[in-house]
């Protein structure tokens, strides 16, 4: 395939707009949204410069659904009217660049903060964060507040939203034996652990607009998952046709499986080998070149989703348009070229965590 035909090709989604190419911008975490939630002019500037710099759907940072569901200092809020003002300004802007708009839905579980909403809540008790586990009436208020926001997402302007199942946040917390011990409808089988996401992807998919858009982040493996399992979920998802796009976040995205019986092959491999049926995939992991990007869909993925080439380059996708070897900046960089692309001090504090990303660290 060329150049043209692989990263710059129009994709089409089973609801909505067009997604005008295969470069998608990763939900990062930042830290520059205000204490309550509100969309900041930073917020904003970071992913308009995004938008404006030529990628096809532009995804904000996990943003949390409950007050109580806050994992990050400066995180985006979408649990209140109270943030829709800030949220259509986003909406509107990354779309008169000709971008898709899409909000990352979030919820913290465990790893909530106490300081923001108390004891945090889970799957099930969790000695290391102090957390316990979720009554029944809590999850139903749980996957009533992820459809809410969706519809705020909706009423904002947003093309869709994008449920965060990945990582070990509340939805992982609930899809892992090794974290849900719960007895009841949301635990113990594999239909019962992934009970919450289902009903959480057919709630927004029931009382959302026809054409509203609908993603879904799922981790393959790590945080208690077990690969044969996700993969099952996966296809769950597929079969079911809720959704129009799977963000798997693999880390890296050569990277092989951890568990011993399936090594020989990428974990990626395991996903972009099945039978989609229309239901689109986008592959997320140490993707920082053209020819990286081009390398997973020639492999099978559907689009690429950029987050560390995405920070170092706002224009990213018009750069690769322009030339197909463009060579994005190496790590470390410095404190100016990164306030150059958008990013604020909250924002280069969070990547202070990343060691080898700053030069003057």
């Amino acid at each position: 395939m060329t150049n043209a035909t692989t990263l710059f090709s129009p994709l089409r989604l089973a609801h909505g707009p067009i997604m005008r190419n295969r470069l998608m911008l990763a939900p990062l975490t930042n830290g520059q949204s205000n204490a309550d939630g509100t969309a900041s002019e930073a917020e904003r500037n970071w992913l308009v410069m995004r938008a404006r710099g030529g990628f096809g759907l532009t995804t904000t940072c996990a943003t949390h659904v409950e007050r109580t569901g806050q994992a990050f200092e400066g995180q985006l809020g979408i649990y209140s009217d109270h943030h829709l003002d800030g949220l259509a300004r986003i909406a509107s802007e990354i779309r008169s660049h000709g971008s898709l708009s899409s909000v990352q839905l979030h919820h913290g579980g465990r790893k909530a903060s106490p300081i923001v909403g108390g004891v945090p809540r889970s799957a099930s008790a969790d000695e290391e964060t102090g957390a316990r586990a979720m009554t029944r009436d809590e999850i139903e208020v749980l996957i009533e507040n992820f459809i809410l926001a969706a519809l705020r997402a909706d009423a904002a302007g947003f093309d869709g939203v994008e449920v965060h199942g990945a990582h070990s946040y509340v939805i992982t917390q609930f899809l892992s034996p090794g974290l849900n011990h719960r007895r009841d409808c949301y635990g113990g089988s594999l239909e019962n652990r992934s009970r919450l996401l289902f009903d959480i992807l057919g709630g927004i998919r029931n009382r959302c607009r026809p054409d509203f858009q609908l993603g879904v982040r799922l981790s393959p493996e790590r945080y208690g998952l077990r690969l044969p399992e996700m993969i099952e979920v996966y296809q769950q998802v597929v079969h079911q046709g809720m959704v129009d796009y799977i963000d798997l976040s693999l880390w890296n995205v050569k990277k092989p499986p951890d568990d011993p019986a399936y090594r020989g092959r990428s974990v990626m491999s395991y996903f972009t080998s099945l039978d989609r049926k229309g239901v689109r995939l986008g592959v997320a992991g140490k993707i920082m070149t053209p020819d990286d990007a081009r390398e997973v869909i020639s492999e099978g993925s559907d689009f690429a989703i950029l987050g560390r080439a995405a920070i170092l380059h706002h224009d990213f996708p018009q750069r690769a348009s322009s030339d197909d070897q463009f060579t994005p900046l190496q790590l470390p960089v410095s404190l100016e070229h990164l306030g150059a692309e958008g990013l604020t001090a909250p924002f280069i504090k969070y990547l202070r965590d990343f060691r080898g990303f700053l030069s003057e660290d």
